[in-house]
């Protein structure tokens, strides 16, 4: 590398210099100082502390959220006001979320996610108004505003996720965010479960389960605004991230635009996008909501968060196992996620086969009358473990499959700004996807179809993806390459990079 200009006085000291597989010399100011733990030298403005940060803000409010919905119906017995908010918020995260990755790029990723995540909060509080004022608007409003703040914080957070850290430690840094997250749906979980350990009934959750959402997702919103801005991350190998430096509303909306035609592979990946929160409904509503009573439902709630914990760990470390090159790699986790498709769903179609929606919905008309309500499982019944394990297994291949698909998303660049733009078309199609689900479920599609849709556009997707893994994932992406959708040069990249001495 070219030499650079000497650099400031007091840049290179005890506390401003680390040595971590290569020499980097870090700027003063508190995000910079190096704190030992352990083995580790960190900083706060470093990829670890701040996916570590965006992963407890996502732990504490789309992790709350996937709590809630996880118990079926928002946690309460009539899934209408559930299936309308989550219709009205996948609609606009659609929409919204194509276009994030320009809204990050333009604002930057402390902003984008600090202020999303005040619409977790509001979320939250629109379904306890509606236990008591059955109010559907407030439900309807507050998912259409959810689905405009979560389309821009995950967009922000997968440019934190997928950018920040170093190519050989992409699936590690994916399954620690993911573990993080999804442990907010363990402990989302555990408070309904705490909540209605005793309810042997099908019913609405409690309200203290709601108010504990509540200071949860708020304390998220809070969290969020201790972020630093992109530009100002160091990796640990002296490298920055690779953004624009002066960005303008005008130069991200054609960026986006550009997108398509620099990497128009990417839209052979959309059929994943798309099923990747496909089967959430399904999940959810058509065999949490539909075969378990209360606390049956918030114990498999945490069950299946914690898979998730499970499996984005396992996984997330597999991707990144050096001793095969990355595109063998990537070819493995193609051909195991078609193995899990097959055997997995083939296990929740003997499952399925079992009951109707019709068989389910008896009763419904006639809340106060017990007697003819449908018989769900409780966990004291002989035939519980059976569909608890296919819960389990059904949360761990969606971790899975969601860690894969952002690895092979930060395969293909490491430019943070074209990577905000294919968060974003990941979480807005994905979202179409959800949308359409939570209308069918609305509308009282039958079970055994809801279930074939997952099925079929699942494997049907990896067939899509196939000639982009094949193709276009190389081993490494030289920085050149990645710097062609940025005004940034090498030397902006290596500013903190130390070669022989000499920043």
């Amino acid at each position: 590398m070219a030499e650079k200009a000497t650099p400031t006085t007091g840049v290179d000291t005890p506390e401003h210099s680390v040595d971590n597989h290569s020499s980097v010399a870090l700027p003063p100011g508190w995000p910079y100082k190096v704190t030992k733990i352990g083995r580790w030298r960190l900083w706060y403005a470093s990829p670890q502390v701040q996916i570590t940060v965006v992963a407890f803000v996502c732990f504490l409010c789309p992790g709350m959220f996937n709590a809630l919905n996880g118990l079926g119906g928002g946690g309460l017995l009539n899934h209408k006001a559930s299936d309308d908010s989550n219709t009205a918020l996948y609609s606009t995260f659609a929409v919204v979320g194509f276009f994030a990755g320009t809204i990050t790029n333009r604002i930057g990723v402390n902003w984008a996610i600090g202020i999303s995540g005040l619409g977790y909060a509001i979320y939250v509080g629109s379904y306890l108004a509606y236990k008591h004022t059955q109010n559907l608007g407030f439900v309807v409003f507050a998912g259409f505003l959810l689905g405009c703040c979560a389309g821009v914080l995950w967009s922000a957070q997968g440019v934190i996720m997928m950018s920040y850290p170093t190519e050989k430690n992409k699936g590690r840094y994916i399954g620690w965010f993911w573990i993080i997250f999804n442990l907010g749906g363990v402990v989302g979980g555990l408070v309904p479960l705490g909540e209605n350990i005793h309810t042997t009934s099908n019913s609405d959750v409690s309200d203290g389960t709601y108010i504990g959402f509540l200071v949860l997702t708020t304390c998220g919103a809070i969290l969020a605004i201790t972020l630093v801005p992109a530009d100002k991350v160091i990796r640990t190998d002296g490298t920055k991230v690779i953004l624009m430096k002066n960005p303008t509303w005008k130069s991200e909306l054609v960026g986006l635009w550009e997108t398509f035609f620099t990497d128009p592979y990417i839209l052979l990946l959309f059929p994943m996008f798309f099923a990747s929160n496909w089967f959430y409904t399904y999940h959810f509503n058509d065999v949490n909501g539909a075969k378990f009573n209360t606390r049956t439902r918030a114990l498999n709630s945490v069950l299946y968060w914690l898979a998730q914990m499970v499996g984005a760990g396992i996984f997330g470390f597999l991707l990144d196992a050096s001793v095969f090159k990355r595109t063998t790699r990537a070819k493995v986790a193609w051909g195991v996620l078609m193995v899990l498709t097959m055997v997995v769903w083939g296990g929740g179609y003997a499952f399925q086969k079992g009951y109707t929606r019709a068989e389910v919905n008896v009763g419904v008309a006639t809340p106060d009358d017990l007697s003819d309500d449908y018989a769900t499982y409780d966990w004291t019944d002989d035939g519980y473990i059976g569909p608890m394990f296919l819960y389990i297994f059904y949360g761990m291949y969606d971790a899975i499959w969601q860690t894969c698909v952002y690895w092979y998303m930060g395969a293909i660049t490491n430019n943070g700004r074209k990577l905000a733009n294919f968060a974003g078309f990941y979480k807005g199609i994905q979202s179409a996807g959800g949308a359409i689900m939570w209308r069918m479920d609305g509308l009282g599609v039958p079970y055994i179809n809801m279930f074939a849709s997952c099925w079929g556009l699942l494997a049907g997707s990896l067939i899509f993806a196939l000639p982009v893994i094949l193709l276009k994932i190389k081993d490494t992406v030289p920085v050149e390459e990645d710097l062609k959708f940025s005004d940034e040069t090498v030397d902006d990249v290596f500013a903190h990079t130390k070669v022989d001495g000499v920043v």
